[in-house]
């Protein structure tokens, strides 16, 4: 998805009048998982499966690129780290500094920016958030970890027909992000983002198609839920 500067600029408005409203309303979400983060291989269905999994439950969606760009600006993070009250926000100071010492972490301005952004998220609740080691960020008492797969032939030929280019093309572009999202993680995380141990559920769109792997995930929140 390319979105443009003036697109996520609306996105944080609206979502920044959304909390507020909220806050001045004194609404609260409920305690227990309010977060579903999603990791996915590339072509595999992941983005398609959080954009049904979000209209499902009528949470908000959170883009890997609009969680980029959110932490990319320290204006547009600031504006959404503000929609905290003060109790949360001590809160995600704390959950912020407990990460950063239990993985060893040594923060630069991107990644500070990144944690307080999908850390505000998380405490704001009723999101799903696709990529950019959003599992990494959230406590896991918060956050149902998934992770979506596909064989790589399959994901080839996926990518090839969605954007009507060679199956050539579309490896070497699989194989690209592939290998971006892999270094993302261990540059920022010190974490493998393909290690199952590190999701909740693993789902393989060559067996499980989208719309049964988005009940699959609901049907875990509400069991975790209850």
């Amino acid at each position: 998805m390319n979105t443009s500067r003036r697109s996520i600029e609306k996105i944080v408005d609206d979502q920044v009048l959304q909390w507020n409203r909220f806050k001045a309303e004194a609404k609260d979400v409920r305690s227990g998982i309010r977060v579903i983060t999603i990791s996915r291989e590339s072509g595999s269905g992941g983005t398609v499966l959080a954009e049904k999994l979000a209209r499902e439950l009528a949470f908000d969606l959170f883009h890997r690129e609009v969680i980029q760009e959110m932490a990319e600006s320290a204006n547009i993070s600031t504006r959404i780290i503000e929609t905290l009250d003060e109790k949360r926000l001590s809160m995600l100071d704390d959950s912020i500094a407990a990460i950063i010492r239990d993985r060893h972490l040594w923060p630069d301005q991107f990644l500070k920016h990144l944690m307080k952004v999908v850390g505000t998220i998380g405490k704001h609740g009723r999101a799903v958030i696709v990529g950019r080691g959003a599992h990494f960020i959230l406590p896991h008492d918060e956050n149902l970890r998934v992770r979506v797969i596909a064989p790589l032939a399959m994901r080839i030929r996926n990518v090839a027909q969605k954007l009507d280019i060679s199956e050539s093309e579309a490896q070497k572009m699989i194989l690209k992000k592939d290998s971006n999202r892999r270094s993302f993680s261990r540059k920022y995380f010190y974490a493998d983002v393909t290690d199952p141990l590190n999701y909740d559920l693993v789902i393989n769109t060559a067996w499980l198609s989208i719309d049964a792997a988005v009940k699959s995930i609901v049907a875990a929140l509400n069991q975790l839920n209850t």
